[in-house]
């Protein structure tokens, strides 16, 4: 008798239990992997979201800074103002300000009787938040230069929270200085720095360890009279 035998196409238990496994593997590293791209995308969003307030920040400033109009020097010359860096008043600015200048940053308008030269301050606030950890970073503007009021319209642009400090120095091409005062009152300050450096420390981080977020300008704007 002849026996025809015919080869099935089924698994057998040890294969399909092989072929669970191998795809239970497969499925853990690409859950492993996957799990590893949404929190490295989140940690990477998080640190753009954190370094993108200070990176406009310092725009604006250095924008402000490259900008600064030279000191009357006691003249009648046009497109000029003062330039003041330290624990200052401002008209119109209720808390001490860091640095006081005048700038050719702001935008001309339909609806506005002023020009682009504008007053600009720096100062740190308290948060609106008790519970948030240091301070606010805020720029003010004063456009209107030529008002008559006595108190100045000041235009507050909030910049930056979790502020520790904020300091300005000035080079006057030999030193560093904390203060610089064009005015005449304070000291012999008759021109702009050559550079300014702005530090901003950070709350929450250690001075020791975390160094501040260091800018430095260059000023290229300087007057020049007869006598020099």
């Amino acid at each position: 008798m002849k026996i025809n035998r015919f080869k099935t196409g089924a698994f057998t238990l040890i294969e399909m239990i092989l072929a669970m496994g191998v795809a239970a593997l497969v499925l853990t590293v690409a859950g492993s992997v996957l799990f590893a791209a949404l929190h490295l995308r989140d940690a990477t969003q998080a640190a753009v979201d954190s370094a993108t307030p200070v990176d406009q920040a310092l725009a604006v400033m250095r924008r402000d800074l490259e900008c600064a109009v030279t000191p009357t020097n006691g003249t009648s010359k046009v497109l000029s103002g003062d330039f003041r860096v330290g624990t200052l008043t401002s008209p119109g600015i209720r808390q001490p300000v860091a640095v006081e200048m005048y700038t050719a940053t702001g935008a001309l308008r339909d609806t506005a009787p002023w020009g682009d030269i504008q007053k600009v301050t720096y100062e740190l606030r308290d948060p609106t938040d008790r519970n948030e950890p240091g301070k606010d970073l805020f720029r003010s503007v004063t456009r209107n230069l030529m008002a008559t009021t006595a108190v100045p319209d000041v235009e507050d642009q909030w910049m930056l929270r979790g502020v520790q400090s904020v300091e300005f120095s000035c080079f006057d091409g030999s030193q560093w200085s904390d203060t610089w005062d064009t005015t005449g009152l304070t000291s012999v300050n008759t021109n702009l720095p050559t550079a300014v450096r702005v530090r901003i420390q950070l709350a929450g981080s250690n001075p020791a360890t975390t160094p501040p977020i260091e800018m430095l300008v260059p000023i290229d704007s300087q007057s020049r009279t007869n006598l020099n």
